[in-house]
């Protein structure tokens, strides 16, 4: 949340006190909606990073086959995928301090990544002459010291940079097949 959200928040929790007297004594630093707010605020952190390495990937690629579109997801706030050769990955809000990242090829073969060290498996059914495989990534909000917030995966921080950097050499290799 930058510091316009946070400082509103307090203006409008002091109001509240003025107005009805009541204390709000939590100053949203807990509440779902500042989580969610968090989520949405992330989402669109990545989207910015993945359209800047998906336009220098394309204005690097000769060829404008195979080429990485990306799109706004209908209907959300900030979810989006990547796409290209029938090869999605979709970044998405799951919960209130949780993101989604799911992996997903429809084809007629498809050698999932080895996404062995994430946090789910590979949809029943994946492997050669799947129809369809979904690998699922969750990327969780975790308080830090005087309510900072940290994204983890797997209990870990993340850095944004090394997110990008992972996810989207995975898409590129996994969609060049």
């Amino acid at each position: 949340m930058n510091k316009a959200n946070w400082i509103k928040e307090l203006v409008r929790s002091e109001e509240h006190l003025e107005e009805s007297g009541v204390v709000d004594l939590s100053l949203g630093l807990d509440s779902e909606r500042v989580l969610a707010q968090e989520a949405t605020s992330l989402l669109t952190r990545l989207k910015e990073e993945f359209i800047e390495a998906s336009n220098a990937f394309n204005e690097l690629k000769a060829s404008p086959l195979g080429r990485i579109k990306i799109y706004g997801i209908a209907k959300t706030q900030a979810d989006f995928m990547l796409f290209r050769n029938g090869f999605k990955m979709i970044f998405y809000y799951k919960a209130a301090g949780v993101i989604g990242i799911r992996h997903h090829f429809l084809g007629t073969t498809y050698n999932p990544p080895n996404l062995s060290q994430m946090s789910a498996p590979a949809a029943p059914g994946s492997g050669a002459g799947a129809i369809a495989a979904v690998e699922e990534v969750l990327i969780e909000a975790r308080r830090g010291p005087f309510h900072d917030l940290i994204w983890c995966f797997q209990g870990e921080a993340v850095r944004l940079e090394a997110l990008v950097r992972y996810h989207f050499t995975l898409f590129v290799k996994e969609s060049s097949k």
